[in-house]
Protein backbone atom coordinates (compact mmCIF):
# COMPACT_ATOMS: atom_id res chain seq x y z
CA UNK A 1 0.00 0.00 0.00
CA UNK A 2 1.33 3.77 -0.83
CA UNK A 3 -0.64 6.77 0.76
CA UNK A 4 -1.15 9.87 -0.88
CA UNK A 5 -0.31 13.74 -0.20
CA UNK A 6 -4.11 13.71 0.79
CA UNK A 7 -4.00 11.30 3.49
CA UNK A 8 -0.56 13.40 5.26
CA UNK A 9 -2.98 16.07 5.05
CA UNK A 10 -5.85 14.52 6.64
CA UNK A 11 -3.70 13.52 9.79
CA UNK A 12 -1.70 16.70 9.59
CA UNK A 13 -5.64 18.14 10.15
CA UNK A 14 -5.24 16.22 13.43
CA UNK A 15 -3.74 18.77 14.97
CA UNK A 16 -6.28 20.73 15.46
CA UNK A 17 -8.79 18.76 17.28
CA UNK A 18 -5.79 17.57 19.75
CA UNK A 19 -4.96 21.52 20.47
CA UNK A 20 -8.22 21.78 21.50
CA UNK A 21 -8.65 18.70 23.56
CA UNK A 22 -4.98 17.59 24.15
CA UNK A 23 -5.93 14.20 24.92
CA UNK A 24 -4.21 11.27 24.15
CA UNK A 25 -7.81 9.51 22.95
CA UNK A 26 -8.01 12.13 20.56
CA UNK A 27 -4.71 11.23 19.16
CA UNK A 28 -5.23 7.59 18.80
CA UNK A 29 -8.63 8.08 17.54
CA UNK A 30 -7.52 10.34 15.03
CA UNK A 31 -5.06 8.19 13.69
CA UNK A 32 -7.36 5.45 13.71
CA UNK A 33 -9.59 7.15 11.49
CA UNK A 34 -7.03 8.09 9.30
CA UNK A 35 -5.92 4.92 8.96
CA UNK A 36 -9.50 3.39 8.19
CA UNK A 37 -9.96 5.53 5.77
CA UNK A 38 -6.68 5.02 3.97
CA UNK A 39 -7.58 1.05 4.20
CA UNK A 40 -11.47 1.58 3.22
CA UNK A 41 -9.94 3.10 -0.01
CA UNK A 42 -7.44 0.38 -0.50
CA UNK A 43 -10.45 -1.60 -0.65
CA UNK A 44 -12.36 0.20 -3.07
CA UNK A 45 -9.01 0.73 -5.91
CA UNK A 46 -9.05 -1.36 -9.00
CA UNK A 47 -6.74 -4.27 -8.20
CA UNK A 48 -3.73 -3.42 -10.58
CA UNK A 49 -2.61 -7.25 -11.04
CA UNK A 50 -6.23 -7.50 -12.95
CA UNK A 51 -4.61 -4.58 -15.11
CA UNK A 52 -3.26 -6.04 -18.80
CA UNK A 53 0.04 -4.19 -20.32
CA UNK A 54 1.50 -4.28 -23.48
CA UNK A 55 4.37 -2.34 -24.84
CA UNK A 56 4.92 -1.26 -28.46
CA UNK A 57 8.06 0.45 -29.75
CA UNK A 58 9.85 0.58 -33.18
CA UNK A 59 12.37 -2.15 -33.78
CA UNK A 60 15.23 0.52 -34.07
CA UNK A 61 15.89 3.79 -34.02
CA UNK A 62 19.20 5.93 -34.70
CA UNK A 63 21.02 7.44 -32.04
CA UNK A 64 19.77 11.08 -31.08
CA UNK A 65 16.60 10.55 -33.08
CA UNK A 66 13.05 10.78 -31.05
CA UNK A 67 10.99 7.68 -31.17
CA UNK A 68 7.72 6.94 -28.77
CA UNK A 69 7.03 3.97 -26.79
CA UNK A 70 3.24 3.00 -26.15
CA UNK A 71 1.59 1.16 -23.51
CA UNK A 72 -1.60 -0.01 -24.48
CA UNK A 73 -3.53 -0.43 -20.60
CA UNK A 74 -6.94 -2.51 -20.10
CA UNK A 75 -8.65 -2.68 -17.08
CA UNK A 76 -10.11 -5.98 -16.19
CA UNK A 77 -10.95 -5.33 -12.92
CA UNK A 78 -14.85 -4.87 -12.23
CA UNK A 79 -14.27 -1.43 -10.61
CA UNK A 80 -12.90 1.80 -11.96
CA UNK A 81 -9.19 2.05 -12.13
CA UNK A 82 -7.97 5.19 -10.84
CA UNK A 83 -4.04 5.08 -11.65
CA UNK A 84 -0.53 6.33 -12.41
CA UNK A 85 1.34 4.31 -14.72
CA UNK A 86 5.39 4.41 -14.99
CA UNK A 87 6.90 3.55 -18.21
CA UNK A 88 10.48 2.56 -17.14
CA UNK A 89 13.64 2.34 -19.18
CA UNK A 90 17.49 2.40 -18.98
CA UNK A 91 18.82 5.66 -18.24
CA UNK A 92 20.30 5.77 -21.95
CA UNK A 93 17.32 5.15 -23.25
CA UNK A 94 16.41 8.67 -23.01
CA UNK A 95 12.95 8.49 -21.98
CA UNK A 96 11.33 12.10 -21.33
CA UNK A 97 8.09 12.30 -18.98
CA UNK A 98 7.35 8.32 -17.94
CA UNK A 99 4.43 8.78 -15.61
CA UNK A 100 1.24 9.18 -16.91
CA UNK A 101 -2.45 9.03 -15.08
CA UNK A 102 -4.97 6.76 -16.52
CA UNK A 103 -8.49 6.68 -15.72
CA UNK A 104 -10.47 3.84 -17.23
CA UNK A 105 -14.04 2.43 -16.37
CA UNK A 106 -14.01 -1.67 -16.26
CA UNK A 107 -13.19 -3.38 -19.42
CA UNK A 108 -12.17 -0.37 -21.30
CA UNK A 109 -8.45 0.31 -22.62
CA UNK A 110 -6.35 3.39 -23.09
CA UNK A 111 -2.95 4.45 -24.69
CA UNK A 112 -0.32 6.60 -23.58
CA UNK A 113 2.98 7.40 -25.19
CA UNK A 114 6.38 7.74 -23.59
CA UNK A 115 8.54 9.51 -26.03
CA UNK A 116 12.37 8.12 -26.26
CA UNK A 117 15.85 10.15 -26.98
CA UNK A 118 18.62 7.22 -27.11
CA UNK A 119 21.66 8.89 -26.09
CA UNK A 120 23.57 5.52 -26.37
CA UNK A 121 24.18 3.14 -29.29
CA UNK A 122 22.98 -0.49 -28.96
CA UNK A 123 20.20 -2.61 -27.27
CA UNK A 124 18.02 -0.50 -24.53
CA UNK A 125 15.97 -2.26 -22.66
CA UNK A 126 12.66 -1.28 -21.01
CA UNK A 127 12.54 -2.08 -17.09
CA UNK A 128 9.30 -3.00 -15.30
CA UNK A 129 5.95 -1.04 -15.75
CA UNK A 130 4.44 -0.03 -11.87
CA UNK A 131 0.88 0.83 -11.67
CA UNK A 132 -0.36 2.55 -8.76
CA UNK A 133 -4.09 2.37 -8.40
CA UNK A 134 -5.72 5.05 -6.28
CA UNK A 135 -9.05 4.54 -4.06
CA UNK A 136 -11.97 6.87 -4.90
CA UNK A 137 -11.05 9.09 -2.03
CA UNK A 138 -7.55 9.53 -3.01
CA UNK A 139 -5.85 8.27 0.07
CA UNK A 140 -3.90 5.51 -0.58
CA UNK A 141 -3.01 3.18 -3.26
CA UNK A 142 -2.34 -0.22 -4.16
CA UNK A 143 1.12 -0.62 -6.24
CA UNK A 144 2.48 -3.77 -8.51
CA UNK A 145 5.29 -4.17 -11.09
CA UNK A 146 4.77 -5.80 -13.81
CA UNK A 147 7.20 -7.26 -16.67
CA UNK A 148 6.85 -6.17 -19.72
CA UNK A 149 10.02 -6.89 -21.61
CA UNK A 150 10.92 -4.67 -24.93
CA UNK A 151 14.04 -4.08 -26.88
CA UNK A 152 14.59 -0.90 -28.52
CA UNK A 153 17.97 -1.33 -30.94
CA UNK A 154 19.25 1.90 -31.08
CA UNK A 155 21.35 2.58 -34.77
CA UNK A 156 25.08 4.29 -34.95
CA UNK A 157 23.75 8.17 -35.56
CA UNK A 158 25.77 8.43 -39.38
CA UNK A 159 26.82 11.98 -38.67
CA UNK A 160 29.06 11.59 -41.29
CA UNK A 161 26.37 11.11 -43.95
CA UNK A 162 26.56 15.10 -44.63
CA UNK A 163 29.51 14.16 -46.29
CA UNK A 164 28.55 11.71 -49.14
CA UNK A 165 27.03 14.03 -51.28
CA UNK A 166 30.09 16.12 -52.32
CA UNK A 167 31.97 12.77 -52.45
CA UNK A 168 29.57 11.31 -54.59
CA UNK A 169 29.95 14.61 -56.87
CA UNK A 170 33.35 13.70 -57.08
CA UNK A 171 32.82 9.59 -57.75
CA UNK A 172 30.57 10.65 -60.41
CA UNK A 173 33.66 12.49 -61.88
CA UNK A 174 35.36 9.65 -61.82
CA UNK A 175 32.82 7.22 -63.64
CA UNK A 176 32.42 9.22 -66.60
CA UNK A 177 28.61 10.71 -65.68
CA UNK A 178 30.31 14.14 -65.82
CA UNK A 179 33.05 15.58 -68.79
CA UNK A 180 35.97 14.67 -66.60
CA UNK A 181 37.10 10.59 -67.85
CA UNK A 182 40.37 8.77 -67.28
CA UNK A 183 42.67 6.45 -69.05
CA UNK A 184 45.25 4.11 -67.71
CA UNK A 185 45.47 0.54 -66.20
CA UNK A 186 42.95 -0.84 -64.07
CA UNK A 187 40.39 0.76 -65.98
CA UNK A 188 37.08 0.12 -67.72
CA UNK A 189 36.39 0.78 -71.65
CA UNK A 190 33.59 3.61 -71.46
CA UNK A 191 33.10 5.14 -74.85
CA UNK A 192 34.92 6.81 -78.44
CA UNK A 193 35.52 10.26 -79.09
CA UNK A 194 37.75 11.99 -81.59
CA UNK A 195 41.07 12.74 -80.84
CA UNK A 196 42.25 15.79 -79.19
CA UNK A 197 46.04 17.14 -78.73
CA UNK A 198 47.52 15.78 -76.00
CA UNK A 199 45.65 12.38 -75.80
CA UNK A 200 47.77 9.50 -75.55
CA UNK A 201 48.45 7.67 -78.96
CA UNK A 202 48.00 4.25 -76.89
CA UNK A 203 44.18 5.29 -76.84
CA UNK A 204 44.05 5.26 -80.19
CA UNK A 205 41.70 2.81 -81.43
CA UNK A 206 42.87 2.14 -84.87
CA UNK A 207 40.18 0.06 -85.92
CA UNK A 208 37.48 2.69 -85.11
CA UNK A 209 39.44 5.22 -87.17
CA UNK A 210 39.93 2.64 -90.28
CA UNK A 211 36.19 2.92 -90.49
CA UNK A 212 35.68 6.49 -90.06
CA UNK A 213 37.08 9.47 -91.84
CA UNK A 214 39.00 10.55 -88.44
CA UNK A 215 41.19 9.83 -85.64
CA UNK A 216 39.59 8.37 -82.46
CA UNK A 217 40.33 7.38 -78.98
CA UNK A 218 39.25 5.15 -76.36
CA UNK A 219 37.99 6.78 -73.21
CA UNK A 220 37.79 4.67 -70.24
CA UNK A 221 35.77 4.70 -66.44
CA UNK A 222 37.09 2.99 -63.29
CA UNK A 223 36.14 -0.53 -63.01
CA UNK A 224 33.32 -1.43 -60.63
CA UNK A 225 32.14 -4.40 -58.43
CA UNK A 226 35.58 -4.13 -56.70
CA UNK A 227 35.93 -5.81 -53.28
CA UNK A 228 36.10 -4.00 -50.15
CA UNK A 229 36.62 -5.36 -46.89
CA UNK A 230 36.25 -3.49 -44.06
CA UNK A 231 37.87 -4.83 -41.08
CA UNK A 232 36.59 -3.16 -37.10
CA UNK A 233 39.01 -3.14 -34.72
CA UNK A 234 37.35 -4.29 -31.03
CA UNK A 235 40.27 -4.33 -28.75
CA UNK A 236 41.18 -2.60 -25.51
CA UNK A 237 42.44 0.04 -28.05
CA UNK A 238 38.86 0.70 -29.32
CA UNK A 239 37.42 1.76 -25.77
CA UNK A 240 39.78 4.61 -25.64
CA UNK A 241 37.58 7.90 -25.20
CA UNK A 242 38.59 10.11 -27.52
CA UNK A 243 36.50 13.69 -26.51
CA UNK A 244 33.27 12.05 -25.62
CA UNK A 245 33.06 9.05 -26.86
CA UNK A 246 34.91 5.76 -27.02
CA UNK A 247 37.32 5.37 -30.46
CA UNK A 248 35.32 2.68 -32.01
CA UNK A 249 32.26 5.38 -32.66
CA UNK A 250 34.14 7.28 -34.85
CA UNK A 251 35.83 4.33 -36.66
CA UNK A 252 32.14 3.02 -37.00
CA UNK A 253 31.06 6.59 -38.58
CA UNK A 254 34.17 5.96 -41.07
CA UNK A 255 33.06 2.27 -41.78
CA UNK A 256 29.23 3.65 -42.59
CA UNK A 257 30.72 6.67 -44.80
CA UNK A 258 33.05 4.38 -46.84
CA UNK A 259 30.36 1.69 -47.10
CA UNK A 260 27.56 3.95 -48.79
CA UNK A 261 30.28 5.35 -50.97
CA UNK A 262 31.88 2.14 -52.67
CA UNK A 263 28.39 0.49 -52.48
CA UNK A 264 27.14 3.55 -54.58
CA UNK A 265 30.31 3.41 -56.79
CA UNK A 266 29.09 -0.39 -57.76
CA UNK A 267 31.82 -2.27 -55.70
CA UNK A 268 31.00 -5.21 -53.03
CA UNK A 269 31.35 -4.30 -49.55
CA UNK A 270 32.01 -6.81 -47.14
CA UNK A 271 32.47 -5.68 -43.05
CA UNK A 272 33.65 -8.14 -39.96
CA UNK A 273 34.11 -6.82 -36.38
CA UNK A 274 37.22 -8.72 -34.68
CA UNK A 275 39.16 -9.29 -31.40
CA UNK A 276 40.38 -12.20 -30.52
CA UNK A 277 37.22 -13.80 -32.79
CA UNK A 278 34.75 -12.32 -35.47
CA UNK A 279 32.13 -10.10 -33.02
CA UNK A 280 30.09 -8.87 -36.33
CA UNK A 281 29.96 -9.68 -39.75
CA UNK A 282 28.23 -8.30 -42.64
CA UNK A 283 28.39 -9.76 -46.34
CA UNK A 284 26.72 -10.32 -49.30
CA UNK A 285 24.56 -7.68 -48.62
CA UNK A 286 24.07 -4.85 -51.38
CA UNK A 287 22.15 -1.43 -53.05
CA UNK A 288 19.46 -0.59 -50.68
CA UNK A 289 19.95 -3.34 -48.18
CA UNK A 290 23.77 -2.70 -47.36
CA UNK A 291 23.67 0.47 -44.60
CA UNK A 292 20.52 -0.97 -42.90
CA UNK A 293 22.37 -4.78 -42.50
CA UNK A 294 25.48 -2.80 -41.51
CA UNK A 295 23.77 -0.16 -39.13
CA UNK A 296 22.06 -3.26 -37.34
CA UNK A 297 25.26 -5.09 -37.29
CA UNK A 298 27.20 -2.36 -35.88
CA UNK A 299 25.10 -1.00 -33.16
CA UNK A 300 25.55 -3.60 -30.23
CA UNK A 301 29.39 -3.54 -30.53
CA UNK A 302 31.37 -2.65 -27.49
CA UNK A 303 34.97 -3.06 -27.13
CA UNK A 304 36.55 -6.33 -25.28
CA UNK A 305 39.47 -5.45 -23.34
CA UNK A 306 41.24 -7.91 -25.16
CA UNK A 307 44.35 -7.29 -27.41
CA UNK A 308 44.10 -8.07 -30.79
CA UNK A 309 44.57 -11.58 -32.59
CA UNK A 310 46.54 -9.81 -35.32
CA UNK A 311 47.24 -13.43 -37.27
CA UNK A 312 43.52 -14.42 -36.37
CA UNK A 313 42.56 -11.17 -38.69
CA UNK A 314 44.68 -11.89 -41.44
CA UNK A 315 43.70 -15.63 -41.61
CA UNK A 316 39.81 -13.83 -41.38
CA UNK A 317 40.47 -11.90 -44.38
CA UNK A 318 42.16 -14.02 -46.79
CA UNK A 319 39.26 -17.04 -46.29
CA UNK A 320 37.12 -14.44 -47.07
CA UNK A 321 39.13 -12.87 -50.31
CA UNK A 322 39.73 -15.19 -53.05
CA UNK A 323 40.91 -11.82 -55.85
CA UNK A 324 42.15 -8.66 -55.07
CA UNK A 325 40.40 -6.21 -53.09
CA UNK A 326 40.74 -3.24 -50.79
CA UNK A 327 41.37 -4.13 -47.20
CA UNK A 328 40.56 -1.19 -44.37
CA UNK A 329 41.53 -1.57 -41.14
CA UNK A 330 39.92 0.41 -38.70
CA UNK A 331 42.59 0.12 -35.94
CA UNK A 332 44.59 2.64 -33.27
CA UNK A 333 48.01 3.80 -34.64
CA UNK A 334 49.47 3.01 -31.09
CA UNK A 335 53.23 2.20 -31.66
CA UNK A 336 53.29 -0.49 -29.17
CA UNK A 337 50.50 -2.24 -30.28
CA UNK A 338 51.50 -1.86 -33.64
CA UNK A 339 54.65 -2.98 -33.68
CA UNK A 340 53.91 -5.91 -31.91
CA UNK A 341 50.77 -7.14 -33.71
CA UNK A 342 50.41 -5.58 -36.89
CA UNK A 343 53.76 -5.31 -38.28
CA UNK A 344 54.97 -8.53 -38.72
CA UNK A 345 51.76 -9.98 -40.56
CA UNK A 346 50.81 -6.82 -42.74
CA UNK A 347 53.83 -7.25 -45.49
CA UNK A 348 51.95 -10.67 -47.24
CA UNK A 349 48.31 -9.11 -46.66
CA UNK A 350 49.67 -5.82 -48.69
CA UNK A 351 51.23 -8.02 -51.50
CA UNK A 352 47.94 -9.72 -52.31
CA UNK A 353 45.63 -6.52 -51.58
CA UNK A 354 45.71 -3.10 -51.14
CA UNK A 355 45.79 -2.22 -47.50
CA UNK A 356 44.64 1.28 -45.69
CA UNK A 357 44.65 1.55 -41.63
CA UNK A 358 42.79 4.62 -40.69
CA UNK A 359 42.94 5.76 -37.05
CA UNK A 360 41.63 8.04 -34.73
CA UNK A 361 43.96 10.98 -33.29
CA UNK A 362 43.22 12.44 -29.76
CA UNK A 363 42.74 16.42 -30.35
CA UNK A 364 43.95 16.47 -26.48
CA UNK A 365 47.53 14.71 -27.72
CA UNK A 366 47.88 18.37 -30.20
CA UNK A 367 46.55 20.51 -27.27
CA UNK A 368 49.28 19.28 -25.25
CA UNK A 369 51.71 19.81 -27.63
CA UNK A 370 51.31 23.59 -27.36
CA UNK A 371 50.95 24.36 -23.81
CA UNK A 372 54.16 26.46 -22.29
CA UNK A 373 53.02 28.47 -19.46
CA UNK A 374 54.34 26.10 -16.57
CA UNK A 375 57.00 23.29 -15.85
CA UNK A 376 54.20 20.85 -15.85
CA UNK A 377 52.74 21.76 -19.24
CA UNK A 378 55.71 21.91 -20.75
CA UNK A 379 56.64 18.05 -19.13
CA UNK A 380 53.31 17.10 -20.59
CA UNK A 381 54.62 18.79 -24.41
CA UNK A 382 57.43 17.19 -24.72
CA UNK A 383 55.36 13.81 -23.89
CA UNK A 384 52.70 14.46 -26.53
CA UNK A 385 56.06 15.42 -28.53
CA UNK A 386 57.51 12.37 -28.40
CA UNK A 387 54.05 10.48 -28.60
CA UNK A 388 53.94 12.35 -32.01
CA UNK A 389 56.80 11.47 -32.99
CA UNK A 390 56.52 7.48 -32.15
CA UNK A 391 53.12 7.93 -34.62
CA UNK A 392 55.18 9.09 -37.18
CA UNK A 393 57.82 6.50 -37.05
CA UNK A 394 55.40 3.53 -36.83
CA UNK A 395 53.51 5.19 -40.20
CA UNK A 396 56.94 5.61 -42.07
CA UNK A 397 57.61 1.76 -41.61
CA UNK A 398 53.93 0.66 -42.38
CA UNK A 399 53.93 2.82 -45.46
CA UNK A 400 57.32 0.82 -45.94
CA UNK A 401 55.55 -2.39 -46.28
CA UNK A 402 52.92 -1.00 -48.95
CA UNK A 403 50.03 0.09 -46.31
CA UNK A 404 48.65 3.61 -46.82
CA UNK A 405 47.60 5.49 -43.30
CA UNK A 406 44.91 7.67 -42.62
CA UNK A 407 45.31 9.19 -38.90
CA UNK A 408 42.79 11.82 -38.47
CA UNK A 409 40.73 13.34 -35.74
CA UNK A 410 37.41 12.64 -34.73
CA UNK A 411 35.45 14.40 -37.29
CA UNK A 412 38.04 14.33 -40.14
CA UNK A 413 38.15 10.45 -39.84
CA UNK A 414 34.66 9.52 -42.51
CA UNK A 415 35.73 12.14 -44.91
CA UNK A 416 39.26 11.83 -45.14
CA UNK A 417 38.95 7.78 -45.46
CA UNK A 418 36.85 8.55 -48.28
CA UNK A 419 38.93 10.58 -49.88
CA UNK A 420 41.06 8.15 -50.13
CA UNK A 421 39.05 5.64 -51.58
CA UNK A 422 38.05 8.15 -54.21
CA UNK A 423 42.12 8.81 -54.67
CA UNK A 424 42.70 4.82 -54.97
CA UNK A 425 39.92 4.76 -57.65
CA UNK A 426 41.22 7.18 -59.90
CA UNK A 427 44.54 6.00 -59.34
CA UNK A 428 43.32 2.36 -60.57
CA UNK A 429 44.97 0.77 -57.80
CA UNK A 430 41.61 -1.07 -56.52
Amino acid sequence: MAITWRAVVLAALGVVPVLLLPVTIVVVGWALLVAVLCAIDVGLAASPRQVAVSRSTPASVRLTERTACTLTVTNRSGRRLRALVRDAWQPSAGAGVNRHRVDLPSGESRRVVTVLVPTRRGDRLADRVTIRSFGPMGLAARQVSLAVPRRLRVLPEFASRRHLPSRLARLRELDGRTAVQIRGAGTEFDSLREYVIGDDVRSIDWRATARRSEVVVRTWRPERDRRVMIVLDTSRTSAARIGDLPRIDASIEAALLLSALAARAGDRVDLIAFDRRVRAQVAGASGPRLLPALADALAPLEPALVETDWPGVVGAIQQRLSQHALVVLLSALEPAAVENGLLPVVGPLAKDHTVVLASVADPEVAALRTGRETSADVYDAAAAERTELERAAVTVRLRQRGVEVVDALPDDLAPRLADTYLALKAAGRL
